[in-house]
């Protein structure tokens, strides 16, 4: 059984089926890991099936949120569950869905049992949801391993390799043998990115190579996981007199089955490999026709696309990729080596597309500014909080001050407010898509205070609340459960 694809699920659920049984095992894990809270606790069950788990969970005290995205087996989970109480039935797609149904709620258990081999974008969703975390809450992934799955099932189970992936972002990482599955025990869903150099030396008097950036219609950037144990952009190295553009353009084909319809050279970085003089062309891929896929398995265990204003937070990514990121978003992966870049293109290729939540979390925040009164008219709100995609959101005060929200320098600013006022008030990132910062307080050091979602973008801007500036921009709506 290695569906793929919704219907198959969906057919899986009408035709009566089930998925495996929760076991002793697993149950005596959760009262370890996962203890209810005194004052009770929220949890959210993704991928939950037919409700068995979710159930359970509710029968130990926690109040549940279980979604899929067969509606086939929500219809089945609410009719065989139709006596517990605690647990909302949703239909959703985690990776795909606008996850509005969740609303602002902050969980101390989100749940993957069986499920998390069916994601294709796993570390990105796994971030996301470790942002709407209370502070010390848990992710739990449970899965079946590729070691004990036979190679016809091999789509359902993770191999070593795959579980590194996932969980090299992550601040805390245990990993606990159940029988022929693994529990994957995660807490802190931020940990920093690091420029990270291949472990064999580079050779040569120079190397030169060119990287492509690639971003889809979410605005999201593809990363590969590479055999080295680490994240990379799609590229390589120069081919005789080869064009740069079509070093990358060739290179992506080669790598993950995608072929570019317009490549654009953004800058040229130098520095240095082991001691060896190294180039890398910056080239801006925006659209491509092709299917992804892992197409040089012996170079890559699988490709992904993440959220720009999470790129700060993926653990090891090799060098040149991150300060390529970094010079098509200034400012997203802070602390790197120093490099430096020639830009070539006069007008930087725009960033096209945006998650599904960004344009309902724009308009909230509009309508909640001129809900209560700060602004007259549409036009003023544009004025006071102009959004400009990607993890740099700049802004221009009243004061026509340009500030920067996260990056390397200062906390976060708004509305022009300079750096004085920022180190003075307790600013705080409360949507649970941007997440808690790294300090409490921006008084004692603006620049030690980084939200810990990295720089966040059109959603950052919906959920940042600063209590100097008497600003409250909570989540669309905030609905009790159970």
């Amino acid at each position: 059984m290695t569906y793929t694809v919704r219907d198959q699920w969906q057919k899986h659920y009408s035709d009566g089926k089930n998925f495996r049984r929760l076991g002793e095992r697993e149950r005596e894990l959760l009262a370890e890991h996962a203890p209810v809270p005194e004052a009770g606790g929220r949890v959210l069950d993704v991928g939950c099936g037919t409700g068995e788990l979710a159930a359970y969970l509710a029968g130990l005290g926690y109040r549940v949120d279980a979604c899929d995205f067969a509606d086939s087996a929500i219809a089945r989970a609410r009719e065989e569950h139709a006596d517990i109480e605690g647990v909302c039935w949703l239909h959703l797609d985690i990776e795909r869905d606008d996850p509005a149904p969740l609303d602002d709620t902050l969980y101390d258990l989100v749940v993957f049992r069986l499920s998390v081999a069916f994601l294709h974008d796993r570390t990105r969703v796994l971030h996301t949801l470790g942002r709407r975390l209370r502070e010390r809450g848990t992710v739990l992934v449970i899965t079946p391993l590729a070691a004990h799955t036979s190679a016809e099932k091999r789509d359902i189970a993770l191999n070593e390799d795959e579980i590194t992936a996932l969980t090299c972002g992550w601040t805390s990482v245990q990993h606990i043998a159940v029988g022929d599955l693994a529990a994957l025990v995660l807490r802190g869903p931020c940990a920093d990115t690091v420029a990270t150099e291949r472990s064999v030396p580079a050779t040569g008097y120079a190397v030169a190579g060119a990287l492509a950036v690639v971003t889809n219609e979410h605005g999201r950037v593809l990363l590969g996981w590479s055999r080295r144990g680490m994240w990379e952009l799609p590229g390589g190295k120069i081919e005789g007199a080869e064009p740069l553009d079509e070093t990358a353009v060739r290179e992506l084909a080669e790598e993950t089955g995608l072929h570019a319809t317009g490549a654009t050279v953004v800058t040229i970085l130098t520095d240095a490999a082991q001691g060896v003089p190294r180039l890398t062309a910056v080239i801006r891929i925006a659209s491509f026709t092709g299917t992804l896929t892992t197409a040089e398995p012996h170079k890559f265990t699988r490709w992904e696309w993440h959220d720009p204003h999470g790129l700060g937070c993926l653990g090891p990514v090799f060098t040149p990729s991150a300060q390529a990121l970094n010079a098509v978003w200034p400012g997203v992966i802070p602390g790197l080596p120093p490099v430096h870049s020639y830009p070539v293109a006069v007008d930087r290729p725009p960033v096209p597309g945006e998650p599904a939540e960004a344009v309902r979390l724009r308009q909230a925040m509009a309508q909640t500014v001129i809900g209560r009164g700060w602004a007259s008219s549409e036009t003023s709100v544009g004025t006071a909080v102009a959004v400009r995609r990607g993890p740099s959101l700049h802004r221009r005060g009243g004061h026509g001050r340009r500030s920067q929200v996260g990056g390397r320098r200062g906390g976060p600013s708004l509305h022009g407010c300079g750096r004085q006022d920022v180190q003075r008030a307790d600013v705080r990132a409360t949507h649970p898509l941007v997440g808690q910062p790294r300090c409490a307080s921006a008084r004692s050091s603006a620049t030690s205070c980084r939200a810990r979602g990295g720089v966040g973008g059109d959603v950052q801007a919906a959920g940042v609340r600063v209590e100097r500036h008497g600003l409250d921009l909570p989540g669309e709506c905030r609905r009790g459960r159970g």
